[in-house]
């Protein structure tokens, strides 16, 4: 059932991504063409402190133009670990470190024409210090209930899939 690679050109190549374009064998014998985005994989973090708030940010995401209301998350370093990226993007966007960080699992964006394998995590036992963002961010951080995100998600206020993975899975969990 697999596509067999006849070939494959890179078109683009930027700071986050990779596009390439890939000319397949179809397993019934035809031929057809991929275009395929690269990217190192990232992090998303479920912070949740110690009255079951969650930390989100608010930021403007130029790709759909728009202001999103999201879960933390970070692009993986070529190489670097993604317990280390998750706690390196916390700090970042939010300021604070977390005691206890557990692998939650994870998912791909989006298989039909992305590479992205995003990890996540749930932090908890938080400790407030300053944020570090990145200089190309403005990042608002947004303190609520958990208890209210799921009418933020049905409402679409929450409407990124990192986002209604991460928190959707820790309301589960708690509900075991």
């Amino acid at each position: 059932m697999a596509e067999e690679t006849l070939s494959s050109q890179q078109v683009f190549q930027g700071r986050l991504i990779r596009v390439r374009v890939d000319r397949v064998r179809l397993p019934g014998g035809g031929e057809s063409s991929r275009e395929i985005v690269e990217h190192n994989g990232a992090v998303a973090i479920v912070a949740l402190d110690g009255e079951s708030h969650v930390l989100l940010v608010r930021q403007f995401r130029k790709a759909v133009e728009r202001t999103l209301l999201e879960i933390p998350a970070g692009t993986l370093e070529p190489g670097e670990d993604p317990l280390e990226c998750a706690h390196r993007e916390l700090k970042e966007e939010t300021g604070y470190a977390a005691g206890k960080m557990e692998h939650l699992g994870g998912f791909y964006s989006a298989p039909g024409f992305c590479a992205e394998y995003l990890t996540l995590y749930l932090a908890t036992d938080l400790k407030p210090g300053p944020s570090n963002t990145e200089f190309d961010e403005d990042i608002e951080l947004v303190r609520l209930p958990l208890s209210q995100t799921p009418q933020l998600i049905a409402s679409g206020a929450i409407c990124d899939a990192k986002s209604i993975i991460g928190l959707l899975s820790v309301l589960c969990l708690k509900g075991r």
